[in-house]
């Protein structure tokens, strides 16, 4: 018979997991409106980039890594795990997001580690075909790059989405990643990784995110088919689908308004996601750990069913 002071290992082991269903909490978050791109500084409640709880353990230790959209959000809760795992990081963000890309700034420098500001747009073809050349320059290297940066603004009716909205969308979630990547090649040595950012919208696509939805199919597809090509020459490639996370993305015309206070609650853990746990995918397939994973797409998206 076990008494409460003679506890078993497997009861202790119990007693330190954490439950994924609580670990962050269930937000709410008010019905808001910024105008895009939208800033974490100005996001009610604030997202969780892994400032307080991210811890490194060397994984990365002296690479070099370009983050587009490392302002908020995703981007910059990968911006600190690489920091904390050893890296330099450049980030590439709108000249609109500033303030929320000094904060991430400052946190890589936090770690002793080169942060690089690179503000600018994607829709603007010489910064997009410049910013690998640039990122490499002031790192004095390019080993890592992760095309992240989005554009999602719902539209309830075809009718309403125009063809500008469309080709902006395409511009910078899709072709700028073509550009970025071709150009990033030229620095890429051997065991360097890309990473991509798709959604899972690319398998259940919302019928407000068409043009979204159809970048980030796109992007799969890319990520697929750059792999096998990219595989002999010892770089890998691969992509991570986010399901719904809690970034400015979506309070800046990214989710009809009165989704907002349910964002998130639909998945199997009922719950959205905060940034970083988004976090150690990307740590994960950018470092050697992941040395025979080519072309994956790895889900992280609270329990939603993906081919």
């Amino acid at each position: 018979m076990t008494t409460p002071e003679h506890t078993s290992p497997h009861d202790e082991t119990q007693m330190a997991l954490d439950n994924p269903v609580t670990r962050y909490p269930k937000i709410e978050p008010p019905k808001q409106d910024q105008p895009e791109p939208g800033l974490d500084a100005k996001l009610e409640p604030r997202a969780d980039h892994g400032e307080d709880s991210y811890q490194g353990t060397g994984r990365l230790k002296g690479r070099k890594a370009l983050i587009t959209g490392g302002d908020s959000g995703i981007g910059a809760a990968v911006a600190i795990a690489f920091a904390r795992e050893g890296a330099d990081v450049a980030i590439a963000y709108l000249p609109a997001e500033e303030e929320d890309a000094r904060k991430i700034l400052r946190a890589i420098e936090a770690e002793g580690r080169q942060a690089v500001a690179l503000p600018g747009d994607l829709l603007e073809v010489e910064y997009r075909n410049a910013l690998a050349d640039e990122a490499a320059r002031q790192l004095g290297g390019l080993d890592i790059l992760v095309n992240n940066a989005g554009k999602q603004i719902a539209i309830e009716r075809l009718e309403d989405l125009s063809d500008q909205q469309v080709i902006e969308t395409f511009q910078v979630n899709i072709l700028a990643m073509f550009a970025i990547t071709r150009a990033a090649l030229k620095h890429l040595p051997q065991g360097a990784s890309i990473i991509n950012t798709t959604s899972v919208q690319a398998y259940e696509p919302s019928p407000t995110l068409l043009d979204y939805a159809s970048t980030k199919a796109a992007i799969n597809a890319f990520t697929k088919g750059l792999a096998v090509q990219l595989a002999p020459r010892g770089i890998r490639v691969n992509a991570v689908a986010p399901g719904p996370i809690w970034t400015p993305l979506q309070v800046s015309d990214g989710q009809p308004k009165e989704k907002l206070p349910k964002f998130g609650h639909n998945v199997p853990l009922g719950r959205a996601g905060q940034p970083v746990e988004l976090a150690p995918a990307y740590v994960f397939l950018a470092s050697a750990e992941s040395s025979y994973v080519i072309g994956e797409t790895l889900n992280v998206n609270g329990g939603k069913a993906t081919p």
